[in-house]
């Protein structure tokens, strides 16, 4: 097993967390933004500013990174290619949705709205990382064959 090249993981980290930021922006700044601030504001809190808006930037960056870095570190035993990058963004997220559930069992969201953040979130995660992986490795999603296409 080779060593992880770190400037590939944070070269595809960056850009796993640029389609995050965007992906993030259009799910919650735009699509849930209503939603989000109601259940804000029954917590007491008010609309999101752009210090907290910052952390979330921030905290995309990091997990684009983590995605690629995962990505890496099992990409020796599962393969090279998307389904590896998916099966590793699939793990994070399935992991992180338990800490989503907790928040629900606290009361502090409603299940409808963790549950559609949640999904979304699967969906941008899969994106990042497929783009991380691209970014680093090459990888596309899909590999041309003559008469067929497979993904």
């Amino acid at each position: 097993m080779g060593k992880i090249n770190w400037g590939r993981v944070l070269g595809g980290g960056l850009l796993a967390g640029v389609v995050l930021n965007v992906w993030d922006f259009l799910i919650n700044g735009v699509w849930l933004k209503n939603d989000w601030n109601t259940a804000m504001h029954a917590l007491g809190k008010g609309d999101m500013a752009g210090s907290q808006i910052a952390w979330f930037v921030i905290c995309d960056f990091i997990v684009g990174i983590w995605l690629v870095w995962l990505y890496a570190a099992i990409r020796p035993r599962y393969g090279m290619g998307p389904k590896t990058a998916a099966m590793g963004a699939f793990g994070f997220w399935f992991v992180t949705l338990w800490f989503r559930l907790a928040e629900v069992a606290m009361g502090l969201f409603s299940m409808n709205l963790v549950l559609m953040s949640a999904i979304a979130t699967l969906v941008g995660m899969v994106l990042a990382a497929q783009a991380g992986a691209w970014q680093s490795w090459g990888v596309v999603p899909w590999e041309f064959r003559p008469g067929s296409l497979q993904l």
